[in-house]
């Protein structure tokens, strides 16, 4: 197979809304930059993201780790792997999750974060379903848990 970057240079679409979420989370952060830069793999479905952003001086990889582990802990389609651990694409096909693993490195100053997930699953589709069932009270998980795997 062969892999090959798309939309090099900050020009890919999804950049402003990227921005935009990032700044709805950062608590007042307005100066939010991102370079994004997908990469075409030969697999039918499955996205492998690899996201760095600095950290602060002096933090440690527990608080990294704990931090995450808090942010995530009531997301029944977030599971945050085990420290080591780093998803695999395969590892989602046909399931409305995400996986992700959360690393500290500490020579560059940055937080490492690998997530998978399967784009035809957890893209708008599953988000349609899981917004449904919330809009009408049902579990948000409802026909959700069903792996259906085609192509």
């Amino acid at each position: 197979g062969s892999a090959s970057p798309y939309a090099v240079g900050g020009v890919h679409r999804h950049i402003p809304e990227i921005e935009q979420a990032l700044k709805d989370a950062g608590e007042g952060e307005t100066d939010v930059r991102v370079s994004f830069t997908p990469v075409l793999v030969p697999m039918a479905r499955g996205i492998l993201a690899t996201c760095t952003a600095p950290i602060k001086e002096g933090v440690t990889a527990k608080q990294l780790r704990d931090a995450w582990l808090q942010a995530y802990e009531d997301e029944k389609f977030i599971e945050v792997l085990p420290e080591g651990q780093h998803p695999a694409t395969a590892s989602t096909v046909g399931a409305n999750t995400l996986l992700m693993s959360v690393t500290l490195d500490e020579r560059a100053g940055r937080v490492v974060v690998v997530a998978a997930l399967d784009n035809l699953a957890k893209g708008t589709a599953g988000a349609a379903i899981q917004s449904a069932n919330n809009a009408l009270g049902l579990p948000e998980y409802s026909g959700l848990t069903v792996n259906g795997v085609a192509p």
